[in-house]
């Protein structure tokens, strides 16, 4: 996947970062032991020499060079089991002199076998999501600010209490949230506008993102603008692909389904997202003003079927509640 300049730099700085702590911590560590455990100390410094032995061996190529290397390897076994014990006698976990990496694969380094560790392609996602997300322009929203009260007496033409379906909605999206994990189920939000899809979807990114996963949300329209003109070279200041950074995000939001203009391209692309995360088994919310019918009159089958057969539906009832809110004189 292609990252502009920006992002790499952010992502190698935070490896050097998280690399340069750990080995900080380690090296804190070990001033402590010197002081609490003098014997490890000495214990060290022999290793330190034996290592020197090792070098100079490795050099003169004289005597028996497999005996002589076999004896050092054993001292220093020996020597570093001598100091696993001593720090467990004294209180320590035995590893208390380890630096403590956030990645142990490839030791907070950002490559492992000459390519880019998995941790490090973590890293680009979640700071190209985060740029995504600011140009979004998306409200700030969360689930303490969502009122239910302009649900109150309201019903449905086929008699549905709205505040009863909503308060159930929002419990279940409150669920989904403290429970989200990357096998979660994508949803799909379906009702007229201004009835509160978006706060909702929103609300459940930011408690996501709370606990560390990558979340991309913002309008389909702005995306698929976004992804048109690096397809077809129209920005070529940016090295990002933003189709891949949203098909790789661990949870998607795309608001308001069915606005965008009706091209072949934009179709693609929205088959694209849909169908390449659920093959990588990744949770996606997409919310609609569009009724289900109207969906269907719109789209290919190909996408209506892992619509509707892969996403847990949950519609959504009310009036618009920026009507209700110039009635009440809140604007």
């Amino acid at each position: 996947m292609a990252f502009d300049k920006y992002i790499y730099e952010k992502a190698e700085n935070e490896i050097k970062r998280r690399r340069f702590c750990a080995e900080g911590d380690a090296e804190t560590r070990a001033l402590e032991i010197e002081l609490n455990i003098p014997e490890i100390k000495e214990i060290t410094g022999r290793l330190s020499q034996t290592s020197i032995e090792l070098s100079k061996l490795i050099l003169k190529n004289k005597g028996s060079f497999k005996e002589n290397f076999e004896k050092i390897k054993n001292q220093n076994i020996q020597g570093q089991e001598m100091i696993r014990s001593l720090l467990t006698r004294n209180g320590y976990p035995a590893d208390y002199l380890e630096p403590k990496y956030t990645c142990d694969k490839c030791r907070d380094k950002g490559f492992f076998d000459g390519q880019r560790c998995s941790c490090f392609e973590k890293l680009l996602t979640r700071f190209a999501v985060e740029k995504l997300n600011s140009e979004a322009n998306m409200p700030n929203c969360d689930f303490e600010h969502f009122s239910l009260s302009y649900y109150k007496g309201k019903t449905t033409e086929s008699g549905m209490d709205c505040f009863k379906k909503m308060s159930d909605n929002l419990n279940s999206c409150k669920q989904y949230a403290e429970n989200f994990s990357l096998n979660s189920q994508s949803l799909f939000l379906l009702g007229k506008t201004g009835i509160g899809k978006t706060h909702i979807s929103l609300s459940i990114a930011k408690e996501v993102i709370k606990r560390g996963f990558t979340v991309a949300y913002g309008s389909l329209l702005n995306y698929l603008r976004i992804i048109e003109k690096e397809h077809f070279g129209r920005n070529e200041a940016s090295e990002t692909d933003t189709l891949q950074i949203l098909i790789n995000a661990d949870l998607l939001i795309l608001d308001d389904l069915g606005s965008e203009f009706r091209t072949s391209f934009y179709e693609s692309v929205i088959y694209n997202i849909i169908n390449s995360r659920i093959n990588l088994g990744l949770p996606t919310i997409i919310n609609s003003n569009l009724s289900a019918q109207e969906l269907q009159n719109i789209y290919n089958d190909r996408i209506i079927s892992r619509l509707f057969s892969v996403y847990r539906m949950i519609p959504f009832v009310g009036e618009d509640i920026r009507q209700i809110k110039r009635l009440n004189g809140e604007f």
